[in-house]
């Protein structure tokens, strides 16, 4: 699975539950909040006050380095 600024916070916690670590360090506590699970990354990043660009490049790295 590619994770891009469009896939939703529910498809990558489905994909690796793993990635709630990187979005709880980058700021996101809300992370098992139901209405988190439709947000894209990119709506939630901006929600947050996040640079979701930074969110997302470690996403990739943490993916990458399984």
């Amino acid at each position: 699975m590619e994770i891009t600024k469009a896939t939703t916070m529910g498809e990558m916690l489905e994909y690796d539950r793993g990635i709630a670590g990187i979005l709880m360090q980058s700021g996101m506590h809300c992370v098992g909040c139901p209405a988190s699970i439709g947000e894209s990354l990119e709506e939630a990043c901006m929600v947050h006050g996040i640079d979701c660009d930074k969110v997302l490049a470690d996403i990739k790295a943490y993916l990458a380095n399984k």
